[in-house]
């Protein structure tokens, strides 16, 4: 397989440090590595495959070398102004934020749900919020075999979510010091309110998920509604996901048609106390999923517990799944 040159654009941010991490892991093959940031984090050492890199300052003419994948974890504002640039100068960008994901000329992907929406980018390739990628990666598979209908998620997402300063509220509030980044503190609380909230009551988390769901599932039937909620843990999001089927089904032909879905871990053993959580989640790439049981308030309903790594599955490892998935592409042309 060949190598490829690397940009990682963000590079000292939460998701740009795993980027770096989860393409070290996986091997992916790499011949150059670039690093960029904004101007405050220029200057700053990265290591990468035991080799010390400069961070460099983002700026128009950062593309100008031949670079092949750049994978964007900046903010949608940065990606807006750069990910085009990236992209005429011949370079496949992976953006992480939200300022593709609805663009109907993008292809949204979850490599386990829709790889083959890849092969029509025109340089842009949308990495799908956190909360939207661990649901559909459980969703496709029951999707695909009883038709869903319609979808209630309720989310329990980590302080990870919001970032560094995210992650630094829920330490100093330990402490009793006051929040910088969330309106109220987050330790000892539940804030239900991800992000802005929109003219119809939902916050712009909640309508990510609805939106992005339809797309990836290529589904815009889909009856969606869908609350996000923050709370009081460093790092991996849970989802109660209630799904309401046309198909009729079998509960132990379900659960094993999740045991055999790509990047889905079964753990669903109530008797034993096991089920998925942020604690045993954290540090996979695998999307859990455990207390199945039928809802017995519809003709063809069940409920899900979902749990993943929202700074791996739910961002790094998602992005570079997609670049593997390019480059296998590439080699069979």
């Amino acid at each position: 397989m060949r190598k490829y040159r690397v940009a990682v654009v963000g590079a000292t941010g939460m998701v740009g440090r795993m980027m770096l991490k989860v393409l070290e892991e996986r091997n992916f093959p790499i011949s150059d590595v670039f690093l960029f940031a904004s101007g405050r984090s220029a200057g700053q050492k990265l290591t990468f495959q035991g080799k010390e890199y400069t961070v460099e300052e983002l700026n128009e003419n950062s593309f100008d070398r031949g670079i092949d994948f750049a994978l964007f974890s900046a903010g949608a504002s940065v990606s807006q102004k750069y990910a085009p640039i990236a992209a005429e100068k011949g370079c496949t960008v992976i953006d992480n934020s939200s300022a593709w994901r609805m663009d109907p000329s993008v292809p949204l992907v979850v490599p386990e749900v829709n790889p083959e929406d890849i092969k029509w980018n025109k340089g842009i390739i949308a990495n799908p919020n956190c909360s939207t990628i661990q649901a559909v990666v459980v969703l496709k598979p029951l999707h695909d075999k009883y038709r869903i209908k319609r979808i209630v998620y309720s989310t329990y997402q980590a302080v990870s979510g919001a970032g560094m300063q995210g992650y630094k509220d829920l330490e100093d509030g330990l402490k009793g010091e006051p929040p910088k980044k969330f309106p109220y503190p987050i330790a000892g609380n539940i804030l239900p309110h991800i992000d802005v909230f929109t003219d119809n009551g939902y916050t712009k988390e909640e309508m990510k998920m609805i939106n992005e769901t339809r797309k990836i599932l290529h589904d815009q039937s889909l009856r969606i509604t869908a609350t996000t909620v923050r709370v009081p843990v460093f790092n991996s999001h849970s989802e109660s996901i209630n799904v309401e089927f046309e198909k009729p089904f079998d509960l132990d032909d379900l659960r094993n048609t999740l045991r055999e879905a790509p990047g889905v871990i079964v753990q669903d053993d109530p008797a034993n106390n096991l089920y998925p959580m942020p604690i045993t989640a954290s540090g996979k790439d695998e999307v859990f999923v455990g207390r199945i049981r039928r809802d017995e308030s519809v003709e063809s309903g069940v409920n899900l517990w979902v749990v993943a790594d929202n700074i791996r599955k739910g961002a790094a490892t998602n992005a570079v799944q997609i670049a593997q998935r390019l480059a296998e592409y590439l080699e069979k042309e």
